[in-house]
């Protein structure tokens, strides 16, 4: 009999040690070494098929290399082709993480219904009967989408072997195990030799695979940090459960851009896109209330309109607070500092309080302008009006700072029906024959005395 092997990995990080120690000297974290079997037999997971392509292996001039770009695998689902990059990649892996119950699964079930493509779902986590009914509510017609409950990688091989599908869906990573390691399914032996057969059955048979990833509780992927090194696209699904909105963003692409963002609106019918997702993180109201102020801001190439709620009341204990929901709370302090220096506003003693709309998260500087005149227009009481918006970084000195594809944020903006965008004067526009007036301002105190 052969001896069984043992070593030690971290939990959190995946390092591995040959003994036992309290604390992983890798990510400093105490506690989380377990001893995990690794007796591996000397097999190969994935026979290469006859038919499929062996890659040169001798060395190549670097204007040798052909250049001409596979064509993608578009899905119906306009918003994934759009943080994907331009559609699915034939061979690639894309891993898709979130919090549990905010939609992953839903999403990739509903692009499965919908994909023009012979798909393989399978399921570790439900049955074919709990996915049926799940399935009805988004496209019970499909005639291409075929749904396995199995976990063994073995197993499931054998099944792509028979139907040869064009795509394979995984739910979940963590959840498959293979029969040459011991360890339980889960572990960071298993998860990285399930990822490294599935690698090789993909590259090798150009079938792109779609991993679900579980995430912890500080809301990393779960699993050794080199799945995420492994696989070509990390995917995040992002979103408050209590909110209806689904934010996808890409964290890694080796074939596209990682700025793209993908909106959802989450439906007893599954995941709607939101095409114009300027419409639904601006409130609709009647009358003009105080700390209101329009952004304007850009994710990607994708303009977006978004909303910066601000209050600013008497501080009833002795110390101000200073929250943020949504954007930087220490760059709150700082435009804060700002105010109070460059135009003269006492807000030491006072209570600040700051909210985007619509339950995102924005770090484009380009919204300093705006949540400025929101604080201003809450500590003076006054409204501003519904049709101005804002674009513009604001320095430490007071000065109103030039913002990337401004021309693209004004189009937006006049799409939209504002009727005034206040832009830094330093930003060279050329446009022309445009509804919305463009006004420019150089320094904090301009903005004060259109608002005040």
């Amino acid at each position: 009999m052969a001896k069984i092997k043992t070593t030690f990995f971290c939990q959190n990080c995946g390092s591995q040690y040959s003994k036992w120690q309290g604390q992983c000297t890798a990510c400093k974290e105490w506690n989380t070494i377990v001893e995990e079997v690794i007796q591996k037999e000397e097999k190969s997971s994935w026979k290469t098929p006859t038919s499929a392509v062996k890659r040169a292996s001798k060395p190549l001039r670097i204007n040798e290399i052909d250049v001409s770009q596979e064509a993608r695998m578009q899905t119906d689902d306009q918003e994934f082709n759009r943080v994907l990059g331009g559609g699915i990649v034939p061979g690639s892996l894309i891993l898709l993480g979130g919090e549990p119950g905010i939609g992953k699964s839903t999403l990739l079930l509903q692009i499965s219904l919908k994909l023009p493509y012979k798909t393989l779902y399978v399921s570790g986590e439900e049955s074919q009967q709990q996915i049926k009914m799940r399935a009805e509510r988004i496209n019970p017609n499909s005639a291409n989408c075929y749904i396995l409950t199995e976990t063994k990688t073995q197993n499931i091989f054998k099944q792509i072997e028979a139907l040869e599908p064009d795509i394979v869906v995984i739910d979940s990573i963590q959840t498959l195990h293979t029969e040459y390691i011991e360890s339980s399914s889960g572990s960071i032996s298993q998860i990285k030799e399930c990822t490294t057969e599935l690698i090789k059955f993909a590259k090798e048979t150009a079938t792109p695979v779609i991993l679900i990833g579980h995430i912890t509780k500080d809301g990393h992927i779960a699993g050794p940090k080199i799945l995420e090194h492994m696989v070509d696209t990390v995917l995040q699904f992002e979103g408050d459960r209590n909110h209806v909105f689904r934010i996808l963003r890409a964290h890694k692409n080796r074939f596209g851009s990682t700025n793209e963002l993908g909106i959802y609106e989450m439906q007893g019918s599954g995941l709607r896109e939101v095409s114009n997702p300027s419409e639904i993180l601006i409130s609709k109201r009647d009358e003009e209330l105080s700390g209101n102020a329009v952004a304007s801001t850009l994710e990607g190439m994708r303009p977006l309109m978004i909303e910066v709620q601000a209050l600013v009341s008497t501080a009833v204990y002795g110390t101000p607070q200073r929250s943020a929901t949504g954007f930087n709370a220490k760059r709150l302090n700082m435009l804060l500092a700002v105010l109070e220096k460059r135009a003269g506003f006492r807000l030491g003693a006072k209570d600040v309080f700051l909210n985007i709309t619509g339950g995102i998260s924005v770090d484009d500087p380009a919204i300093d302008l705006a949540v400025v005149a929101s604080v201003l227009s809450s500590n003076e009481d006054v409204a501003i009006p519904k049709d101005y918006c804002f674009a513009a970084e604001v320095g430490l000195s007071g000065e109103i700072r030039p913002v990337q594809r401004v021309e693209q944020r004004v189009l937006e903006a006049e799409k939209l029906g504002f009727s005034t965008i206040f832009v830094s004067k330093y930003n060279k526009i050329a446009l022309k024959n445009t509804r919305i007036k463009i006004q420019l301002i150089s320094k904090i105190e301009d903005l004060v005395s259109f608002l005040v």
